[in-house]
């Protein structure tokens, strides 16, 4: 294994507890909303979805997706902080392509954002780590199907010897029996 894959997994596995540990508690949450209520503003708005962005739940991922689309749309001054937000909870979301999408977008203005950058990196490796389990599930669902029709194909082969040239209802339906 490659020194890239290696520092690609390290930094997934350092991306996942960073973010297992930011996960915001339901007080912080209700005060941002409450905050956001009464003095509506931008900034307001964005620090309640950053927090929602970072939520375990995914409804509310969704919901700081939305929230930082349209702050962007808007105009919001800190954008890269949107998009670094958005890219977040895509990837908590496991939308790992439109994460990554997200923080190549970051990296183009920003190449020093080490934080688009290491988000970038967990992007790809839990894109492969999909993909592989996908390729393991499919070559297991080959190999389960494989052996099931040379099963039948034996059962149909055994079937036809015993039953060659005997036509005894009793032989055919101890075959029978012996196959169900």
């Amino acid at each position: 294994m490659g020194e890239t894959k290696k520092t690609q997994r390290r930094v997934k596995a350092a991306v996942d507890e960073k973010l297992a540990m930011a996960a915001p508690d339901r007080e912080l949450l209700e005060m941002l909303a409450v905050e956001c209520a009464k003095e509506p503003s931008q900034v307001n708005t964005f620090q309640y979805a950053f927090a929602l962005c970072q939520s375990t739940t995914p409804a509310e991922q969704r919901y700081a997706l939305s929230i930082l689309d349209g702050l962007v749309q808007e105009g919001y001054e800190h954008q890269t902080d949107c998009f670094y937000g958005a890219a977040t909870a895509l990837y908590l979301l496991k939308n790992y392509d439109e994460a990554r999408t997200r923080c190549e977008a970051i990296l183009r203005n920003s190449p020093e954002n080490r934080n688009a950058a290491e988000l970038h990196l967990a992007c790809i490796e839990a894109a492969e780590e999909v993909a592989a389990k996908e390729k393991k599930r499919l070559a297991f669902l080959a190999i389960g199907s494989t052996t099931s029709l040379a099963a039948a194909g034996l059962v149909l082969g055994v079937a036809t010897i015993l039953m060659k040239g005997d036509d005894d209802p009793n032989k055919i339906k101890s075959i029978h029996d012996a196959v169900y």
